[in-house]
């Protein structure tokens, strides 16, 4: 798994020597990120990091969100994964990336972008590359077009594997669980990207939902709201029963235990696709989203969802 990670975010003054990774590189974000994918297929062995791996890659990501480049790279090496700062030769902005060295099982556990330009305020996560067509390509939009940003991009098709093992967002044993769990750890709130087919029982262009939490803190609304105004149908999942409301969705349970902010989003192939009638609404109502939170919105939000987690609990135990 390829770990990215853009502007960490860090409570002390690193050693600068420390706080900048080794290795560098000048390329084309897109279609680095873009390539990496294009290989994903249903039908290839995927093996998830085990439990000592798992602990490993947590600290190496604690270490780069704390400004210690050096440490993650010792981290690292013997998971079979390297950091690396790249620059986007079209932007120009640089970015940390976490990503295999070589072949291994590692290349298949994933990567993450982190802005290397600013404190990683939110972060993207794409748990269904290719098969949730797309959302990779929407995950980079956001990531390359609003600052303060990270991306976590799960490094397998989501059938390959047996017994849905590659199916990072019901899986706890996996790489981009744990990334993203370390980013809750510290606050940062993130927003996952699903898509979903044309149906006759899915009247809708966009399902927008906050996982394991039943209401919505005010920029949430105001997401559902934005692309409402923009002509998407939405279905509020704290207003109403919605398909694919990611209730049982691994990420969203644990940004409720760590008071993180965690929204759900599904989107129809019309609201996510380069050519889709409504990709551009939906990616400006999203990008609005994390705007806010890069203004300093995501603390706010970590402050309401304690209390509207508290108030959820209540509703049931009252």
């Amino acid at each position: 798994m390829i770990l990215t990670l853009a502007g960490c975010q860090a409570d002390t003054s690193p050693n600068p020597e420390e706080s900048v990774p080794r290795a560098r590189e000048l390329v084309d974000l897109r279609n680095r990120i873009l390539g990496y994918t294009s290989t994903f297929r249903a039908d290839v062995p995927y093996s998830p990091p085990g439990k000592a791996q798992r602990a490993r890659l947590a600290k190496a990501v604690g270490s780069l969100l704390s400004g210690d480049a050096q440490d993650a790279e010792r981290q690292l090496a013997p998971l079979g994964l390297g950091l690396t700062r790249l620059t986007d030769t079209d932007s120009g902005r640089r970015y940390d990336e976490i990503a295999a060295t070589g072949p291994g099982e590692s290349v298949r556990w994933g990567r993450v972008y982190l802005n290397a330009d600013s404190t990683v305020r939110w972060n993207a996560q794409v748990p269904h590359p290719v098969s949730d067509r797309d959302t990779e390509d929407l995950g980079i939009r956001l990531l390359e077009q609003n600052p303060g940003g990270a991306l976590v991009l799960a490094g397998s098709h989501r059938r390959a594997g047996e017994d849905g093992q590659a199916d990072v967002a019901h899986r706890e044993d996996s790489a981009f669980h744990t990334v993203v769990v370390e980013l809750q750890k510290r606050g940062v709130p993130g927003v996952q990207l699903h898509g979903f087919a044309d149906s006759s029982d899915r009247p809708w262009d966009a399902v927008v939902s906050t996982g394991a939490v039943e209401t919505a803190p005010a920029e949430v609304a105001a997401l559902a709201d934005r692309m409402n105004d923009d002509g998407l149908r939405v279905c509020r999942a704290w207003e109403a029963r919605c398909p694919l409301e990611g209730r049982s969705n691994v990420q969203g349970r644990s940004a409720q235990r760590e008071h993180a902010g965690f929204v759900h989003v599904e989107l129809a192939r019309h609201a996510r696709a380069d050519d889709g009638r409504d990709t551009e609404e939906a990616a400006e109502a999203l990008g609005g989203l994390v705007a806010g939170w890069n203004a300093g919105g995501g603390r706010r939000s970590r402050d309401r969802l304690v209390a509207a987690t508290r108030t959820s609990a209540n509703r049931h135990t009252g």
